[in-house]
């Protein structure tokens, strides 16, 4: 729910409050409901709301605790607020509203920043201590909430988007030659706190950041599970986990339906969200709105998977809502999908999320979706592999499996300044499997997808293009109860079955076996995955543009020859390697990027 946005300053200057407001107004997408501006001193907050829990104006933002001198802005749902309310009502605290956002500055008040750890849920926050003039920002565990940076030594300007930061201008959007490396390896991955853009950066996730008055700063990290055998887990069986593993997932989902509205579920007909359904209509849900998408078939490929979805909307008597979406309209919706990013991002489904937002946020404000329960659970094809290789040799073994390319290869694409002058990427991995706290090396190996790829990937893809239509996704498979729980699980039950042996247990517990037996599907869109005849033509205008000319990131014999067999070249993990150039571009384009 909701956009945030903001400025400190540190030259003894005040805010510019004109900034600020271009920033909020460039979140309102986020936040349809309401507007709020609030500044005193060096600081000043903007806010844009989506009306979720406490519909009234009591839970208007910025909001201010008047005896607590603490002024806050807010983005997500702690679903945990009304135990956490209470407890602090206990404690002598008074309410004036039923948000949640109340109770995070109550939170603060009583336990300073370790109120974080108290924090169920997804949420990006900033805090301001009036009397102090020190600024507390924080993101939770999971990252699945935003919070973008654009840092001078005169002020930091913050938002829930990177656009929203452009709007303010005085970025420098120069290209960074690292994440530019990383998008280049990760298939379009960056990893916090960098983006491609010199002059912005994110918080990183579980990260809690204090700004002192005098410009001064520090973080920490309040969360990271470990990933290996504990003691309290060493004599369970097979079926156990299985039984753990349907409870907290049962608990998660459950949580996720704190709401002052109704809530629907994104089904694909895949594993993960058909659980999700299924453990709502054991929850009592009846009439639950459910939404699917697919594509028009090009090239032999099937663009749709709605023969699994109505099988479990018909058995969960679900009030299901279908979109098929022609080829031809999928360029166009290409760039509404790019605009709303704010990171490039070449996953095939950003368009099939966008679309499918547009049309669910005419029926309801907040979704369950399925996202990240393949990286929990070891659902990718890479894993076995990462499963045979010795520890020592998990970074090497990861490189192999999932690099899009390597150092070499990127040196025939880039022109030399833009070319990191190192293997950056492989260094990044190196460090992270190095890293204590890990057993195996798929330990290691799904930390990493978990905690760095997963984030800035498809759960930044879900936030994006749900809220750009002013929907709330949730997550009940970053449930970091449920992570915990998954970290600690052997090896061997995750990758039995295929992948996610575990979960697909669980799953023959309350699902028909035919959606759980099913080949592994995604959200198919032929149209690029084909670089069919409109969405080639809008690849093609790009990467020949004047502006991608001057800008001078890729070597002009390397485009020419992608556009000369649009469909040949693929990078290692197989997607268009055209698609991730153009895809770069396009977005620079799009957001006025010189």
């Amino acid at each position: 729910m909701c956009g945030l946005s903001g400025e400190i300053r540190f030259d003894g200057g005040q805010p510019d409050i004109a900034a600020v407001e271009r920033m909020t107004d460039r979140l309102a997408p986020r936040g349809p409901d309401g507007r709020g501006l609030w500044s005193q001193g060096p600081v000043a907050l903007g806010h844009r709301r989506l009306k979720i829990i406490d519909l009234s104006e009591s839970g208007a933002q910025p909001m201010a605790d008047p005896r607590a001198r603490l002024t806050g802005v807010f983005n997500g749902c702690v679903y945990n607020y009304r135990e956490l309310r209470e407890e602090l009502r206990g404690l002598g605290h008074r309410f004036f509203s039923e948000s949640d956002t109340e109770v995070v500055l109550k939170a603060y008040r009583q336990w300073g920043t370790a109120c974080v750890e108290r924090f169920y849920g997804m949420f990006a926050f900033v805090v301001v201590e009036q009397d102090t003039g020190r600024v507390v920002m924080a993101r939770d565990r999971l990252g699945v909430k935003p919070l973008y940076l654009a840092e001078t030594p005169e002020r930091l300007r913050f938002a829930s988007s990177l656009p929203a930061l452009l709007a303010a201008g005085g970025v420098d959007t120069s290209l960074d030659p690292v994440a530019l490396h990383q998008y280049l390896s990760w298939h379009a991955t960056v990893a916090a706190p960098r983006t491609v853009l010199n002059g912005v950066r994110k918080l990183p996730p579980a990260t809690v950041r204090v700004i002192e008055a005098d410009g001064t700063s520090r973080e920490h990290c309040y969360w990271q599970p470990s990933y290996t055998r504990r003691a309290e887990y060493a004599g369970l069986s097979a079926d156990d986990w299985t039984d753990a593993v349907l409870e907290a997932l049962r608990t998660a989902v459950r949580r996720r339906m704190v709401a002052d509205v109704p809530v629907g579920v994104l089904l694909s007909g895949g594993l993960d969200s058909s659980l999700i359904v299924a453990l709502l209509a054991e929850e009592g849900q009846r009439q639950l709105a459910t939404f699917s998408v697919g594509f028009e078939s090009e090239g032999g490929d099937e663009g749709d998977e709605f023969g699994y979805s109505d099988l479990v909307a018909r058995r969960f008597s679900t009030d299901h809502h279908q979109l098929l979406v022609p080829s031809d309209r999928v360029s166009h919706a290409l760039d509404d999908a790019v605009a709303a990013m704010s990171e490039p991002m070449m996953s095939h489904d950003v368009v099939a999320f966008h679309l499918l937002s547009e049309q669910v946020a005419k029926e309801v404000k907040v979704v369950q979706s399925g996202q990240g329960a393949d990286e929990v659970f070891a659902g990718y094809h890479w894993y076995p592999a990462m499963a045979d290789a010795p520890r020592e040799d998990a970074a090497r073994a990861y490189i192999d499996a999932y690099f899009d390319r390597s150092h070499r290869d990127l040196a025939r694409m880039l022109e030399p300044d833009m070319l990191a002058g190192h293997d950056a990427s492989a260094e990044f991995v190196r460090a992270h499997m190095a890293a204590p706290g890990a057993e195996s090396a798929l330990d290691a190996d799904l930390r990493l997808d978990t905690h760095v790829m997963m984030i800035d990937d498809p759960v930044k893809r879900v936030d994006n293009m749900t809220m750009d239509w002013g929907l709330e996704a949730r997550v009940p498979f970053l449930d970091h109860e449920l992570v915990e729980l998954a970290a600690a699980c052997p090896p061997g039950l995750k990758l039995a079955d295929g992948g996610k042996g575990v979960l697909k247990a669980a799953g023959r517990k309350v699902l028909p076996r035919e959606v759980v037996d099913r080949p592994k599907g995604y959200f198919p869109v032929p149209a690029i995955t084909h670089m069919a005849g409109p969405v080639l033509e809008r690849v093609r205008d790009a990467v020949t543009a004047p502006a991608a000319k001057g800008r001078g990131v890729f070597r002009p014999e390397y485009v020419a020859e992608l556009l000369a067999a649009p469909d040949a070249h693929r990078t290692h993990r197989g997607a268009n390697t055209l698609w991730q150039v153009a895809l770069l571009e396009i977005w620079l384009q799009t957001h006025g990027i010189d």
